[in-house]
């Protein structure tokens, strides 16, 4: 198998690989009959001398490779006839910004490998840059917060080499006793407690955050059995709020009031209830004065949450009597902080996590003549949608 690592072509540019050069020498060593090529890129976090010194042929030409892999979606005038192709593609939502890019994969018959859709037999996810999501949007909240507060300052997340320098910009800021919210259980929270096990801010039990005063900074961790109960006040069951959300009512509200800072790092169903509505935030008590929304829902969730913001200008302000966008920094307004491609600050650190799971969990799959793994992730095989996609038929033929 020849694999070739495509340059990126989406604005903003991202800085990520999905094959780091130490990867890609690991690679060809294990399996002689994989040969790698990298395509000539001046914006990647790798350069191409660190390639070249692994072994790595760099080229413009990736037309001989069976397999040509990036991170974001590729730029429909670059895409090469007939090949396979492997990135996050954000179709299997209807994306309508990606629709014509998936018109072109299928007009010039190309098969579309996904990442978000490579699972195991229980649908969990294989590969993603979650961990790190979380990692970066916790320091941006840190970050947001000092500006915020006034009481210090930190170098922005992609200024920083890579997560250990990220690291050690906190290890030494000192907090008040504030109170920290988390909502989430998955590799977004966990990535975002791994950030936080580098301050000095303390973690407490829920009831204890809710019912206790403390002289440090803490913070807790949220679980759906925390946030909801069932409106029948039946026992809670996490299988069945999966499948059932819309029976469940909120419980959230006595944590926001106990909190100045709120990360959501949640995956949320449409059909769940809402976590802050307009009106909490100007329920009596209501104090938190950032949100670093790690899971950026758009507009949903989250009222404050009212658009995405880019790392170029990663915060701005929400007014609670407005409801409108207004300065972060305003006393009674909350800052917001909603990156929605947070890994790009770690482009480093990330790309050498995700690469190793790349090679690691995905090649052997791909070497098979056969893998299930492949196949449920597959969106086109030749250009034709595959069974598991099918219903993306009238989103690819432009009817909705």
């Amino acid at each position: 198998m020849k694999i070739g690592v495509l340059k990126e072509t989406k604005t903003p540019p991202d800085k990520r690989v999905p094959i780091t050069p130490s990867v890609a020498k690991k690679i060809i060593s294990e399996y002689p009959h994989v040969q790698i090529f990298v395509q000539h890129s001046e914006i990647r976090a790798f350069k191409d001398e660190e390639y070249l010194n692994a072994g790595i042929e760099v080229t413009n030409d990736l037309s001989s490779c069976d397999l040509l892999i990036g991170i974001k979606e590729v730029a429909k005038e670059t895409f090469l006839p007939q090949k396979t192709y492997m990135f996050f593609s954000h179709t299997g939502k209807k994306q309508p910004y990606n629709r014509t890019m998936l018109q072109k994969c299928a007009e010039l018959g190309i098969t579309l490998i996904d990442y978000e859709y490579l699972t195991d037999d229980r649908h969990v996810r294989l590969i993603a840059f979650g961990r790190w999501a979380g990692i970066v949007g916790a320091y941006n909240t840190l970050y947001t917060f000092g500006l915020k507060s006034g009481l210090y300052q930190l170098k922005r997340a992609h200024e920083c080499f890579d997560h250990i320098e990220l690291f050690k910009q906190i290890e030494n800021i000192l907090l008040p006793p504030i109170k920290i919210l988390i909502t989430g259980g998955g590799r977004v929270a966990h990535g975002a407690l791994e950030t936080l096990s580098h301050t000095n801010i303390k973690e407490v039990s829920p009831d204890d955050y809710l019912n206790k005063k403390f002289d440090v900074p803490v913070y807790t961790r949220l679980d759906p059995w925390h946030y909801v109960k069932h409106k029948d006040n039946q026992p809670f069951d996490f299988d069945h709020f999966t499948k059932h959300p819309e029976e469940y009512v909120s419980t959230f509200i006595p944590y926001a009031l106990q909190s100045d800072i709120y990360m959501p790092c949640h995956y949320w169903d449409p059909r769940s209830p809402k976590f802050l509505k307009a009106e909490d935030y100007l329920t009596p008590g209501f104090h938190i004065q950032v949100i670093g929304d790690i899971s950026c829902d758009i507009g949903k969730p989250i009222a404050s949450t009212i658009r995405a913001s880019t790392i170029a200008n990663p915060i701005y302000g929400y007014n609670p009597i407005t409801q409108q966008e207004d300065d972060p920094f305003k006393p009674g307004n909350v800052a917001v902080m909603a990156i929605d491609n947070l890994p790009a600050e770690l482009p480093r650190s990330s790309s050498e996590d995700f690469a190793n799971t790349f090679a690691n969990k995905i090649l052997p799959e791909l070497l098979k003549s056969e893998s299930n793994i492949i196949k449920r992730a597959t969106i086109l095989q030749n250009g034709k949608l595959t069974d598991t996609f099918e219903y993306l038929n009238d989103y690819l033929e432009g009817k909705e």
